[in-house]
């Protein structure tokens, strides 16, 4: 099966989660981290969900899942081991239209969930279709080595300058050329080692004053 690679935008969408292990736990963390409205089904939960139930992070239905529970849901995620409650959860999704995965059950989703490095805005994803979870595991932690916090300010800096230059009036190659110069081998050294002087030179030798507002203090404003 192939998947297409997608971001979606959860922020305010209810999601549901069926289960209230571990697994179900690190699913819903991860749905928290976009900002979805979550509810875990399960009649018992691991000690980090009911600590997010308790403090109304979450809304807990305290008991098995019942057909119907989907509605009104945009995505679910059953990670549950239950055959039987697997097949009704993928058969009320299905019936509904919603987004499902089923947890290490790839022929009833229709989405699968990549390993997933994250440094602020930089998001980077690894996925085998299924085929091998923990070689995707494997690839991701040795891209959290790759990718350290430097590239969370490298991604906001590059994004505090692009409406500036979008907004210059140069042309669309133009912009396009900039965006290009503006990227540097060494940038993400530069902010690891908070050379911040050298990171403002290749600013200055590829901006000037091609590029309106104050870039400078836009840029300063973030790691200073």
């Amino acid at each position: 099966m192939s998947f297409y690679p997608i971001c979606l935008d959860l922020e305010g969408k209810t999601c549901v989660v069926v289960g209230g292990g571990r697994v179900a736990e690190r699913k819903v963390l991860g749905l928290l981290s976009c900002a979805a409205q979550v509810s875990v089904i399960s009649p018992e939960l691991t000690e980090e969900l009911l600590r997010l139930q308790n403090e109304s992070i979450i809304t807990w239905i305290n008991r098995e899942y019942r057909p119907g529970d989907l509605e009104q849901s945009f995505l679910v995620i059953a990670a549950t081991d239950d055959v039987d409650t697997q097949k009704q959860v993928f058969e009320e999704a299905a019936a509904l239209d919603l987004l499902l995965n089923v947890a290490d059950v790839p022929q009833r989703c229709n989405f699968i969930l990549p390993a997933t490095v994250r440094q602020g805005d930089l998001t980077i994803s690894i996925s085998t279709a299924g085929k091998s979870p923990a070689l995707a595991g494997k690839l991701r932690m040795e891209l959290v080595k790759r990718f350290g916090v430097e590239y969370r300010v490298l991604v906001d800096i590059l994004g505090a300058i692009r409406p500036l230059i979008l907004a210059s009036g140069l042309s669309q190659a133009d912009n396009e050329k900039l965006f290009k110069q503006l990227l540097h081998d060494d940038m993400a050294g530069w902010i690891k080692a908070s050379n911040w002087s050298s990171l403002e030179n290749h600013f200055e030798r590829v901006l000037g004053d091609r590029v309106g507002g104050n870039w400078l203090q836009q840029i300063r404003a973030i790691y200073l």
